[in-house]
């Protein structure tokens, strides 16, 4: 498939990033880039200069909403992706109604709690909608420990197992790739027909 031919089936396709951090701004980014339609895209949050170190922001968009912030980047970068951007929390009643259009949800939350009600609401609510979801990525190296692993409509990038702390932060290789894998997950079920 040319890469003309994967743009075309892209721009009809709709994928929702639930969190816009290191791996929400990193996958949003990766796909507005090989040419994803529309982006839904929530966060509550603003940038800070502790987030520069992994996630796609810029000093001076410092203190603003990363969801505004992000819509713009992405404008710069492909202005064909059309994003709806949410300055929210994610929660269990509004879940359902942002993300219902999306073909796949990519789960970004840097919380196990926020990961969990996110894949249990999508679910319960839409489970005809796959959800890609990050999760063991902190540290550096050892790239051979990430994968991906299926269960159903539920795909999850990284090692499952190593959560951030004070002597495994998290910082940009390892969070970029995992983000790229989820990107790359999203791409596999769009291309592939599975949404």
């Amino acid at each position: 498939m040319t890469f003309q031919e994967i743009k075309t089936i892209l721009k009809s396709k709709c994928v929702g990033v639930a969190g816009c951090g290191g791996l929400g701004s990193n996958a949003a980014v990766a796909l507005a880039r090989v040419g994803v339609g529309r982006l839904v895209i929530a966060d509550y949050d603003v940038v800070s200069e502790s987030n520069l170190n992994r996630q796609y922001y810029f000093y001076d968009q410092i203190g603003y909403f990363k969801a505004e912030k992000l819509a713009e980047n992405i404008a710069r970068i492909n202005p064909n992706t059309l994003v709806d951007a949410h300055i929210c929390t994610l929660d269990k009643q509004n879940i359902p109604e942002l993300f219902r259009n999306c073909n796949v949800i990519v789960e970004a939350f840097d919380s196990a709690e926020m990961k969990k009600m996110l894949i249990e609401v999508m679910s319960d609510t839409l489970p005809h909608i796959p959800v890609v979801s990050g999760m063991g990525m902190a540290g550096w190296g050892n790239n051979d420990t990430l994968k991906e692993v299926r269960y159903g409509n539920l795909y999850i990038c990284g090692d499952m197992c190593t959560e951030v702390d004070e002597s495994k932060p998290a910082i940009a290789p390892r969070v970029s790739v995992v983000s790229n894998m989820q990107a790359n997950v999203v791409l596999s079920i769009l291309l592939n027909g599975n949404a």
